[in-house]
């Protein structure tokens, strides 16, 4: 089964490449909408715009209201389970987990910075007390 979404054929033929590459199935998703909540006023209270994206094999559930529109909803909630499974199945070797790995690396980076900051700072004001 072939979908579109509302989106450029870029966009469409990357997520379904990268479906087939972590095999991702169509016929492996359980799709349901609801009613969002948030801004976009009588639009959002009245049609079922959110998405609740349901994976059976691995068992991720992705709720997706980021858009007012039930196309954009429907592809951005693919891109997220795509993006978790990499994340599961990849590890550190994804994209998504080596940007989370470069992030988590620079703030133990600072941190350190900090620490060592503040332990001069406490030396120096122990060595103004001695005088």
């Amino acid at each position: 089964m072939d979908i579109n979404f509302p989106v450029s054929e870029k966009k469409l033929l990357a997520l379904r490449n990268k479906m087939k590459y972590l095999g991702i199935l169509e016929s492996d998703l359980d799709e349901s909408f609801t009613r969002g909540s948030g801004n976009g006023g009588q639009n959002v209270n009245k049609v079922s715009t959110a998405v609740r994206l349901n994976h059976k094999p691995s068992g991720e559930e992705i709720k997706c209201s980021v858009y007012r529109t039930q196309g954009l909803n429907r592809y951005k909630a693919r891109a997220i389970l795509c993006e978790r499974i990499e994340l599961k199945k990849l590890g550190k070797g994804s994209t998504q987990g080596s940007k989370i790995s470069k992030i988590q690396k620079s703030k133990k980076d600072k941190l350190r910075k900090l620490k060592k900051k503040l332990v001069q700072e406490a030396e120096v004001q122990n060595r103004e007390i001695d005088y």
